[in-house]
């Protein structure tokens, strides 16, 4: 029975895993079901006395039938989960809630108001992608089975998830199981993000542990910088970043503006995969800058999203998530956002005529990763020309078609397809929503941890380098399945 850092945690083997979902446990325990070593999936099951607590519950992202495979199959029984606590929207933290309710889950959803509304947009947009992308694949099989493909979930799945939504105000006090208390602080990341701080008794014995969730990056435009993590006795903390560190605001700027020029010198367009929330609207930012700098000309910009246009919507009806400066401008009637620049598409005969459009402009599509979404399309009619650029904004998970961009990959494969990849691309991580290596040593300090702290949420080599970062917090780094005993 291997020990985790202090007495306070033991890490059980395997063989015991069966009965991590169960009220006659001893002891509080979490069980990493996903996003452990890697960063799609997210799911870890806290369990004891009161019931069963799920913490995020994502979709895996990466090889596709790999991926396929692994959301099909939940880990444990849906239905003897009680209770769930989302800490935002993005769909590796929230994909896989509507075919957890679809198998029999029926507890509520505590998340934030504002990843409730956004939750709305993003799952029935995700639902609409998985059937156009089953009705694309049934149509071309190339070389798979005959065996028609269905979708995860429907959009009729999704509006039954919604109703088990339980909306609550950051700073707000909430119990998600009887004698268990939480409250969700803000975490940054996206709008409605948040780090939930949990408590309870157990067995006479009081404990607390801080799930850090996804942390953004502070002293960044737009939107409210992370809170610090309040001090409890245990952290589960993501690493999405560790080891790396973010460039500054001015060379990130400067770097965009050469893919443009270079896009410009070409007569090429630029394609940019981004997710609809949060690093789409940060692109837009940087380019407004760049433009009211004279540092590029002026460019057409498309954001082919019908969710982005929904999210928008979303995020105008909640103001608190802004920052300070953002709040003043849009009360002067400025446009701080530069959202007058761009045009949304939402139909999807205007997005297929921007693969026939000549000249120079910037696409802004999603999924981030390449998963999913119009930005396939995107890539299927500009891969293989080398006047065109591809700018990577976002971490890319492993097995993903956005890694393979990103390493280069001479041939590349979409909708099962062989593409040879020409056209240029560019990775420009200043972007990323996630805190780096030093901010998140930061956060894990700030919350002390003295019995004990878990790395998820990140590849191994990434979790490896924050370990070495706090490493007289003596943190671990759990493998899919891994049980975690509280004392």
């Amino acid at each position: 029975m291997g020990r985790w850092g202090t007495r306070s945690c033991r890490c059980f083997p395997r063989s015991v895993r069966e009965s991590t979902c169960t009220r006659e446990t001893e002891r509080v325990r979490v069980t990493f079901w996903g996003a452990a070593r890697t960063v799609t999936g997210s799911k870890h099951l806290l369990t004891g006395r009161s019931g069963a607590l799920l913490l995020d519950c994502g979709l895996f992202q990466g090889r596709r039938a790999e991926a396929e495979a692994r959301n099909r199959a939940l880990p444990f029984a849906a239905a003897s989960v009680d209770s769930m606590i989302l800490s935002h929207a993005h769909i590796d933290h929230s994909g896989a809630i509507p075919f957890l309710c679809k198998q029999g889950f029926d507890g509520p959803i505590h998340a934030t108001e504002v990843t409730a509304d956004l939750c709305r947009a993003m799952l029935l947009d995700a639902a609409h992608i998985q059937l156009k992308d089953a009705e694309f694949l049934n149509r071309h099989p190339h070389g798979r089975s005959k065996a028609r493909i269905e979708p995860l979930y429907t959009p009729g799945d999704v509006e039954r998830a919604l109703a088990q939504f339980a909306p609550h105000g950051y700073e707000e006090p909430f119990e998600p199981l009887e004698g268990i208390q939480a409250v969700f602080h803000e975490a940054g990341h996206i709008p409605g993000a948040a780090s939930a701080e949990i408590r309870w008794k157990e067995n006479g014995r009081a404990g607390s542990l801080v799930f850090s969730g996804d942390l953004g990056r502070p002293n960044r435009p737009i939107l409210r910088d992370p809170a610090r993590l309040p001090r409890a006795d245990y952290l589960l903390i993501e690493g999405t970043y560790g080891g790396k560190r973010h460039p500054e605001e001015a060379s990130l700027r400067d770097a965009l503006g050469r893919v443009l020029l270079q896009a410009l010198d070409r007569k090429g367009r630029i394609i940019i995969p981004a997710f609809a929330v949060g690093r789409t609207q940060e692109v837009v930012y940087a380019l407004d800058k760049l433009f009211l700098a004279g540092r590029a000309p002026e460019v057409p910009i498309y954001v082919d999203s019908p969710l982005a246009t929904d999210i928008q919507e979303v995020v105008q009806r909640h103001p608190e998530v802004y920052d300070d400066e953002t709040v003043a401008g849009i009360g002067r009637g400025e446009d701080p956002l530069g959202l007058r620049r761009i045009t949304l598409v939402r139909e999807a005969e205007d997005s297929m005529k921007l693969n026939d459009k000549p000249g120079t402009f910037i696409t802004i599509a999603a999924s981030g990763m390449c998963e999913g979404g119009r930005v396939l399309h995107h890539l299927k009619h500009s891969a293989e020309d080398p006047k065109n650029m591809i700018v990577i904004v976002g971490y890319q998970a492993e097995g993903t078609l956005g890694r393979r961009l990103v390493e280069r990959r001479e041939e590349i494969r979409i909708f099962g397809e062989p593409y040879t990849l020409r056209a240029g691309v560019e990775v420009l991580n200043g972007f990323s929503a996630h805190a780096d290596h030093d901010a998140l040593v930061s956060q894990a300090r700030s919350c002390v941890a003295p019995k004990g702290c878990a790395i998820v949420h990140a590849d191994l080599e990434r979790a490896e380098a924050l370990r070495d970062g706090i490493a007289a917090m003596n943190p671990h780094i759990p493998s899919e399945g891994d049980v975690w005993e509280l004392r």
